[in-house]
């Protein structure tokens, strides 16, 4: 897997109320399995890359832990979720003020004996938002019990003076009516398609799709080795690719918004 960080700046913005911009980072990273340490570093690594450059940076879906980080057994799940007032989370918004760059990304949340794929935004060292995927897929359903929750709605938030909202993966696949907007749509992914069928189909199919929920969608997904997951990183402008992350590559795709 080749491993840098490039940078492609989408030049055309879309202002906000008050006249202004937003810089966006997409990182598509590798995430390990039952490896917070390793996550925790990319994270910082991404940041480190990118003061000055983006004012948030955005990470695929439940990268913290990594999408394959459950047992479906909640006595051995339990200690792999984490709350709000856990230390990593702790970590991540220290990180976040004292660099001055936001964050958004997802994770496996612990709340009380449940535990959710959520997507929760840290601004200014502090959460702004958090959101628990709605759509049922991210689970093995033939072996879980009710310790495994989804969330019942998908709510509008702003951010920069911008309204945003965030979808998790097969969400938009499920239930699209749920995340329509006239702001920006988030889109953190975990899809292991191989390069080929990316390019070949589903890019276009994803970008589609996008369309049904709001004509700016930012989709990003991360890189693991086994099994291979190569990606899939994109700015859809209209339900068309505007820009786009390299396939099987570390990069951090920004976008001005």
């Amino acid at each position: 897997m080749q491993l840098h960080a490039s940078y492609l700046v989408d030049k055309r913005s879309i202002l906000g109320k008050d006249g202004s911009y937003m810089k966006v980072g997409l990182v598509q990273y590798e995430f390990k399995n039952n490896d917070i340490d390793f996550n925790f570093a990319q994270i910082r690594k991404a940041v480190s890359l990118s003061k000055g450059k983006a004012d948030l940076l955005c990470f695929g879906e439940t990268f913290l832990q990594g999408f394959d980080s459950l047992s479906w057994d909640f006595s051995q799940d339990k200690s792999i979720g984490v709350s709000f007032d856990s230390k990593i989370i702790g970590k991540i918004k220290e990180l976040s003020k004292e660099n001055g760059v936001d964050l958004l990304f997802g994770y496996i949340e612990l709340d009380g004996s449940s535990l959710y794929s959520s997507c929760v935004l840290i601004e200014k060292g502090e959460v702004k938002h958090n959101y628990r995927r709605i759509s049922k897929n991210w689970k093995e359903a033939s072996v879980i019990d009710s310790h495994y929750c989804e969330g019942t709605q998908s709510e509008e938030f702003t951010y920069k003076h911008k309204n945003m909202k965030i979808a998790l993966c097969g969400d938009l696949w499920v239930c699209p009516e749920h995340f329509k907007t006239s702001g920006i749509l988030i889109w953190p992914i975990y899809c292991n398609f191989s390069e080929e069928r990316w390019l070949k189909c589903e890019q276009y199919e994803y970008a589609k799709q996008s369309l049904v929920a709001s004509n700016d969608v930012l989709m990003v997904s991360s890189l693991t080795k086994q099994p291979l997951s190569v990606g899939g990183t994109f700015y859809f402008k209209n339900g068309k690719i505007e820009k786009a992350a390299a396939f099987n590559v570390e990069e951090i795709l920004f976008v001005e918004l």
